[in-house]
């Protein structure tokens, strides 16, 4: 690469991950423009790595005060609609002639990174091409052919990206580009060749040339990517095999006893989903499934009836839950569903009666070694636990389920750490079966939702409206109308006055936590009050220049809210004592608190009928799964309900349209679905969650659902009949081509 384009452009593409001929084929251009034809620039968001194509406006130099350079020149441009400004640094005579050249009318392609000046959009020290100094057979050229703009940097912009391509490019023919897709499925779908679409995609002749291969090079992408699941999940149904719980009977069983206890029926989505989950824990091959429903819609019950079905059969299950408040919550839950049936070895126990135990992190050492003591000895019951029960020192040698809540608080590698140590032992061959797994969760991450459209995961859907919910009206709220602010406290106090309860959430517990929490992490409840991922938080742009709300700072001023007079404040964060937060709650449920500043401790498993009123403080710090989670906190009876999302996020960002996308649908799959048109797949080959490591250049989960269905079924059919694909060498090669040491890793774990 060094001796092809030059040591200094092969060192920037390096830090882009290009490092062969074939790594700078594979980076595709973004969009493709035609001479003339001016950027939208309101589509452009701040701090956005920009390639812009605009005519001048106006432009002039002059001296700068500051010392930093010593001439700057200024320059307006527009796009025929807005305008935005661009200024550069440099020497006098330099900034003289470049303003001289910036005729107004002349159509110039810059790149650079976005910011805001005055509250004006800008591009400071941009890479600037004059398009109107082409030579009249350049100007045909870029008259007759599509533009291709590709991803760049400060260093290296999208033309110099583009003359690196065709540098490339004119040394290669069609021997050097190995085909991975069967000529058969080829010509059945009407694709082009590899060598021609990769000519056509990096230049093309008219936009047909560089759809037709962009359409080529999704398909490519869809088959190694099926392929490569495919081989895997016929690998684990070779190698891996899970028990076979009985299937549950109408009488007779635990699971059956459970059913003639409640006080109420089962709904139709229960009863159908239930019917799925148990169907598959009959089978031999380990369920991976994914249980989605909104906030109360009974995914709980769901999950106790598959854990009675296992325990029932003599088997140990799990539930994962992220914080020590809802894992608590739910041991509460489970021990209220199952009455006499879940005070096994006690006073009134049911004739068939299993425990619920619960572990975290603050459990005492006694007790810690009272439920390790019996559940290494194989006892039948219920584990419900934080990530106290990741540890290696807990040992499940019959666990037959893992049930994860809230699996978007949860690391890939978390998730799969109870399955790769527990599960039962056969007595007669020594192998280990794996355990069953089931995630729940009310709003899925994009990662999920692309698994499940790959097909990696089954979903059940728990699609009824709760009963008894009412709905919760949600609104935006800036930072900037003061008057808008002062009304939400008002608001509040009507609440309270009305009997209700209000929930306060910021993003920081005090000031000075400058740092977000990394949630995946888990290490402890502390670590959970995070407002949003480390990815997230980059995408809403740079912090602003006010604190972030914090708990601390935001309980003294609503104290000292005329509004809010005569009414007590408590907080709640992970740092508390489990003793505090147990207060805490139990006096915003009982009302001697009625308004509760919280971090996002409350986010999930948090149950207050009364609590009508949800306000989050710098919403646009918060992912779309953590603000559906903290919404649904409110709503959970019949009073109608209200949140308000307060947010100095600028218009047209990627934070605004999150928050936009929340304030209109009370769906979780539809926020998720969302969500993955905003922050994209994630590495479905790896551990990533979320965007911008993505495996997929083309391919997108929302727009190719029907394709990548098809092509599953392709994949499937080549895979069983050609196992390690000797017949598909081109195939073979380009899956690990592609696929790195540690996506092939996580491949085998996951």
């Amino acid at each position: 690469m060094s001796r092809l384009l030059g040591r200094r452009t092969a060192a920037q593409l390096a830090k882009q991950g290009v490092e062969t001929g074939g790594d700078l084929l594979r980076l595709l251009p973004r969009r493709y423009d035609t001479w003339g034809d001016l950027t939208d620039m309101r589509t452009l968001s701040k701090d956005e790595q920009a390639t812009v194509q605009a005519q001048i406006v106006r432009a002039s130099s002059r001296r700068t005060r500051s010392g930093r350079a010593p001439a700057l020149m200024e320059a307006t441009v527009t796009d025929g609609v807005s305008t935005m400004d661009v200024v550069q640094f440099g020497a006098a005579g330099q900034m003289r002639a470049r303003a001289a050249q910036l005729a107004p009318g002349t159509t110039v392609l810059m790149s650079g990174k976005v910011g805001i000046h005055r509250g004006r959009k800008q591009l400071s020290n941009p890479r600037l091409y004059v398009l109107d100094d082409l030579d009249e057979d350049e100007r045909e050229a870029l008259l007759a052919r599509p533009m291709p703009i590709y991803p760049g940097t400060e260093a290296l912009p999208s033309w110099s990206v583009g003359k690196a391509v065709r540098t490339v490019l004119d040394q290669v023919g069609p021997d050097d580009v190995p085909d991975p897709l069967p000529d058969d499925l080829r010509r059945a779908a009407g694709l082009i060749d590899a060598y021609t679409a990769y000519r056509w995609v990096h230049r093309p002749d008219d936009a047909q040339q560089w759809k037709a291969a962009r359409s080529r090079l999704r398909h490519e992408e869809a088959l190694i990517l099926q392929v490569a699941l495919a081989q895997r999940r016929a690998h684990h149904e070779a190698t891996r095999t899970a028990v076979a719980w009985p299937e549950p009977q109408e009488t007779g069983t635990l699971r059956a006893d459970l059913d003639a206890a409640l006080p109420y029926n089962l709904t139709a989505g229960q009863v159908r989903v239930g019917r799925e989950i148990a169907a598959d824990l009959t089978r031999t091959v380990p369920m991976q499934r994914l249980l989605q429903g909104d906030v109360g819609s009974g995914k709980t019950l769901v999950a106790l009836r598959a854990m009675l079905q296992v325990v029932g059969g003599g088997g140990q299950a799990a539930l994962l839950a992220p914080t020590e408040v809802l894992a608590a919550q739910h041991r509460a839950s489970l021990e209220m569903l199952l009455g006499p049936l879940g005070r096994s070895g006690t006073l009134g126990s049911a004739e068939r009666s299993t425990r619920v135990h619960l572990l975290t992190g603050s459990t005492s050492a006694v007790q810690r070694r009272q439920i390790l003591a019996d559940l290494a000895a194989g006892e039948p019951a219920i584990v419900v636990g934080t990530h106290a029960l990741l540890s290696d020192t807990v040992q499940i040698p019959f666990l037959g389920l893992v049930v994860v809540d809230e699996q978007h608080r949860f690391g890939v590698a978390q998730r799969d750490a109870l399955r790769e140590r527990g599960g039962v032992t056969d007595p007669d061959t020594g192998q280990r079966h794996t355990p069953h797994l089931l995630v729940m969760t009310a709003t899925p991450i994009p990662r999920t939702i692309a698994m499940t459209v790959f097909g990696d995961l089954a979903t059940s859907v728990l699609d009824e409206l709760p009963a008894g919910r009412s709905p919760v009206r949600t609104h935006l709220v800036p930072w900037s109308r003061t008057s808008w602010v002062e009304g939400i406290w008002r608001r509040a106090a009507k609440e309270v006055a009305a009997g209700g309860r209000v929930y306060v959430v910021c993003p920081r517990i005090e000031v000075g936590d400058d740092e977000p929490q990394e949630e995946a992490a888990v290490a402890s409840d502390a670590d959970t009050d995070r407002a949003v991922d480390l990815l997230e938080l980059e995408e809403s742009g740079p912090r602003p220049d006010r604190p972030l709300a914090a708990v601390e700072e935001w309980r003294q001023r609503l104290d000292a809210e005329p509004a809010l007079e005569g009414i007590d404040i408590a907080v709640l964060t992970g740092r508390m004592s489990s003793e505090d937060k147990a207060a805490a709650m139990a006096g915003f449920a009982s009302g001697a608190t009625p308004v509760l500043v919280s971090t996002t401790v409350i986010e999930v498993g948090v149950d207050v009928p009364e609590a009508s009123m949800m306000v989050i403080l710098d919403a646009d710090r918060f992912g779309l799964s953590q603000l559906h989670q903290l919404r649904g906190r409110v709503g959970r009876g019949d009073r109608e309900s209200v949140c308000v999302a307060v947010t100095g996020v600028e218009v047209g960002s990627t934070a605004f349209h999150r928050l936009k996308a929340f304030a209109s649908t009370m769906d979780g799959f539809a926020l998720a679905e969302a969500d993955l048109d905003l922050r994209s797949e994630g590495d479905v080959l790896g551990a990533s969650q979320s965007g911008r490591a993505s495996g997929l250049d083309l391919l997108r989960v929302t727009r190719d659902a029907r394709l990548i269905a098809t092509v599953r079924r392709e994949a499937e059919r080549i895979v069983a009949a050609d196992p390690q694909l000797r017949e598909h060498r081109a195939l073979a090669s380009t899956i690990v081509e592609r696929l790195d040491e540690e996506s092939q890793a996580f491949l085998e774990r996951a």
